[in-house]
């Protein structure tokens, strides 16, 4: 996907579920009235509703590009599987944090009103109704598109302050009131200014100068998303959480930060100039400027096994300046060499080990061999048979004086063994 491909579109209903469409895609199946009914004094739980108070009503929209369409679920179906019969996930299911792809959210319908004369009663829309519904929420379906935020070039969308209050607009303007006759009324629809406890992440890094980590300059994607992600039992996650329990600061309770993988691409957009932000790896092994600049550039007779560290980070700044030449920043350029050289290291040590067990198995087949060497010798030497023991040194490939000491003290033994009585 190009930036092109990600970029805010208008919002709109969709094709086939617009009157001048006749309504051709929108298949509502709503329940008959006599399958819809509440009664309390049942004594069973599962006589106490209709089968058809499950039935939903739902409006979807595209955060990518502005779409809003509705629809219904199957009442005869099991409830427990309805979730999977909706074209995206409820707002309310999502957090705060990135939306997954495609992008899409439903806003559940309100059908239940109860009051004292009547009890409970279920009002669902028609294709008119939903349709009108569709067009009022637009100006705040484009609110949501054109600032929630869009990151890399894949375009992946994430939550910001302002989306978030524009999304509540949705809600509220898709929540339905009936008077007691059963009338129908849809909430004005508003643009609620986003209030002061949804903070960006971006805004609270630039009041905390200090508190940013020179390392995201040239962080990989991985390592900003994995920053991001942080996590804690209680307290504050995400990019304002990591980095005060990094520099052991507190953050006052009642505030919602939004966009954190967003303002950490954007400090490292910011800290990379008019350069795009590349995988070195990426670059190195898949590109033919990277490889062509990893060929001139790696060291002559030797392995990065063997490079010091001074070694590579002279390497590292040549690849950056090649790269730069192309207009490129690269990220995580150390951490790969450092990893390439570690790599290589390991499959040293493994070969140390490979040949400290050959010699090990060497040289107990060696010492077996001379055990039973010296026994012939022994032997030999037993049969004085006049041969001398330079001969007999020639026959077991070792020197002379061996011999000659090997057989003196077989002399000695025989002169020190007592003779029988």
């Amino acid at each position: 996907m190009t930036a092109a491909d990600s970029a805010p579109g208008t919002a709109h209903v969709l094709t086939g579920y617009r009157p001048e469409d006749g309504f051709m895609a929108a298949e509502l199946d709503p329940p008959p009235a006599e399958y819809v009914w509440h009664d309390e004094n049942a004594e069973q739980q599962d006589q106490r509703y209709g089968p058809g108070v499950g039935y939903q009503q739902w409006l979807a929209v595209d955060a990518r590009d502005g779409a809003v369409w509705f629809g219904d679920t199957d009442w005869r179906a099991p409830q427990e599987s309805a979730g999977s019969r909706l074209p995206g996930i409820p707002r309310r299911a999502l957090g705060d944090g990135i939306v997954p792809d495609p992008g899409i959210m439903v806003q559940l319908l309100g059908h239940l009103s109860h009051d004292e004369q009547r009890g409970c009663t279920w009002r669902f829309f028609d294709a008119g109704e939903l349709h009108a519904l569709a067009v009022r929420v637009l100006p705040a379906v484009q609110r949501l598109v054109d600032s929630i935020h869009r990151i890399g070039p894949g375009g992946e969308l994430e939550w910001s302050a302002e989306a978030a209050t524009a999304w509540d607009d949705i809600e509220q303007a898709a929540t339905p009131a009936f008077d007691p006759s059963g009338k129908l009324h849809w909430t004005r629809p508003r643009t609620t200014p986003v209030p002061a406890w949804r903070v960006e992440v971006g805004a609270f890094l630039a009041a905390n100068p200090g508190l940013c980590d020179p390392s995201w300059d040239l962080a990989t994607d991985a390592e900003l998303d994995t920053y991001a992600d942080y996590s804690p039992p209680n307290g504050y996650g995400g990019v304002p959480g990591r980095i005060c329990r990094d520099a052991d600061q507190q953050i006052e309770d009642g505030f919602t930060f939004y966009g954190h993988r967003a303002a950490l691409y954007a400090y490292r957009a910011r800290a990379c100039g008019d350069r795009t932000p590349t995988d070195a790896r990426a670059w190195l092994e898949t590109t033919e400027a990277g490889r062509d600049t990893w060929e001139a550039a790696k060291p002559l007779g030797a392995t990065l096994a063997d490079v010091p560290d001074c070694v590579l980070a002279s390497l590292a700044e040549t690849f950056q300046n090649a790269a730069h030449e192309h207009g490129l920043a690269l990220t995580g350029l150390t951490a790969h060499l450092r990893r390439l050289r570690g790599a290589e290291r390991s499959a040293v040590d493994r070969q140390l080990v490979h040949e400290g067990e050959e010699v090990e198995r060497l040289e107990n087949v060696l010492k077996d061999f001379r055990a039973a060497r010296n026994r012939t010798v022994t032997r030999i030497l037993a049969w004085s048979d006049g041969r001398g023991d330079a001969e007999i040194a020639r026959l077991a490939s070792m020197p002379d004086a061996y011999v000659s000491d090997w057989r003196a003290r077989l002399t000695d033994e025989e002169t020190t063994t007592p003779s029988g009585p």
